[in-house]
């Protein structure tokens, strides 16, 4: 099976994050769609068809990435929301 890049996972999570926060903001077309896009490549990329379980998922894999990469300086840290 292919792991996701966990810089590109936590990209789109940041991503997913910040639309919700603006779309919450105040609703706009773009923004709802530029959501649903991200929702539907963080779901390809974890293998997933719920949202909600793409996240999960993208937080395991950055807290398991975060294990081992210890050498390189990340924290670790997931970003899921």
């Amino acid at each position: 099976m292919l792991v996701p890049d966990p810089k590109v996972v936590r990209t789109l999570l940041t991503r997913y994050a910040s639309l919700k926060i603006a779309q919450a903001e105040r609703e706009r077309v773009e923004t709802a769609r530029e959501l649903e896009d991200v929702s539907y490549t963080l779901c390809v990329m974890m293998g997933v068809t719920s949202v909600h379980d793409a996240i999960a998922r993208a937080d395991a894999l950055l807290v398991a990435a975060g294990r081992t990469a210890g050498a390189d300086g990340e924290s670790g840290l997931s970003l899921a929301v």
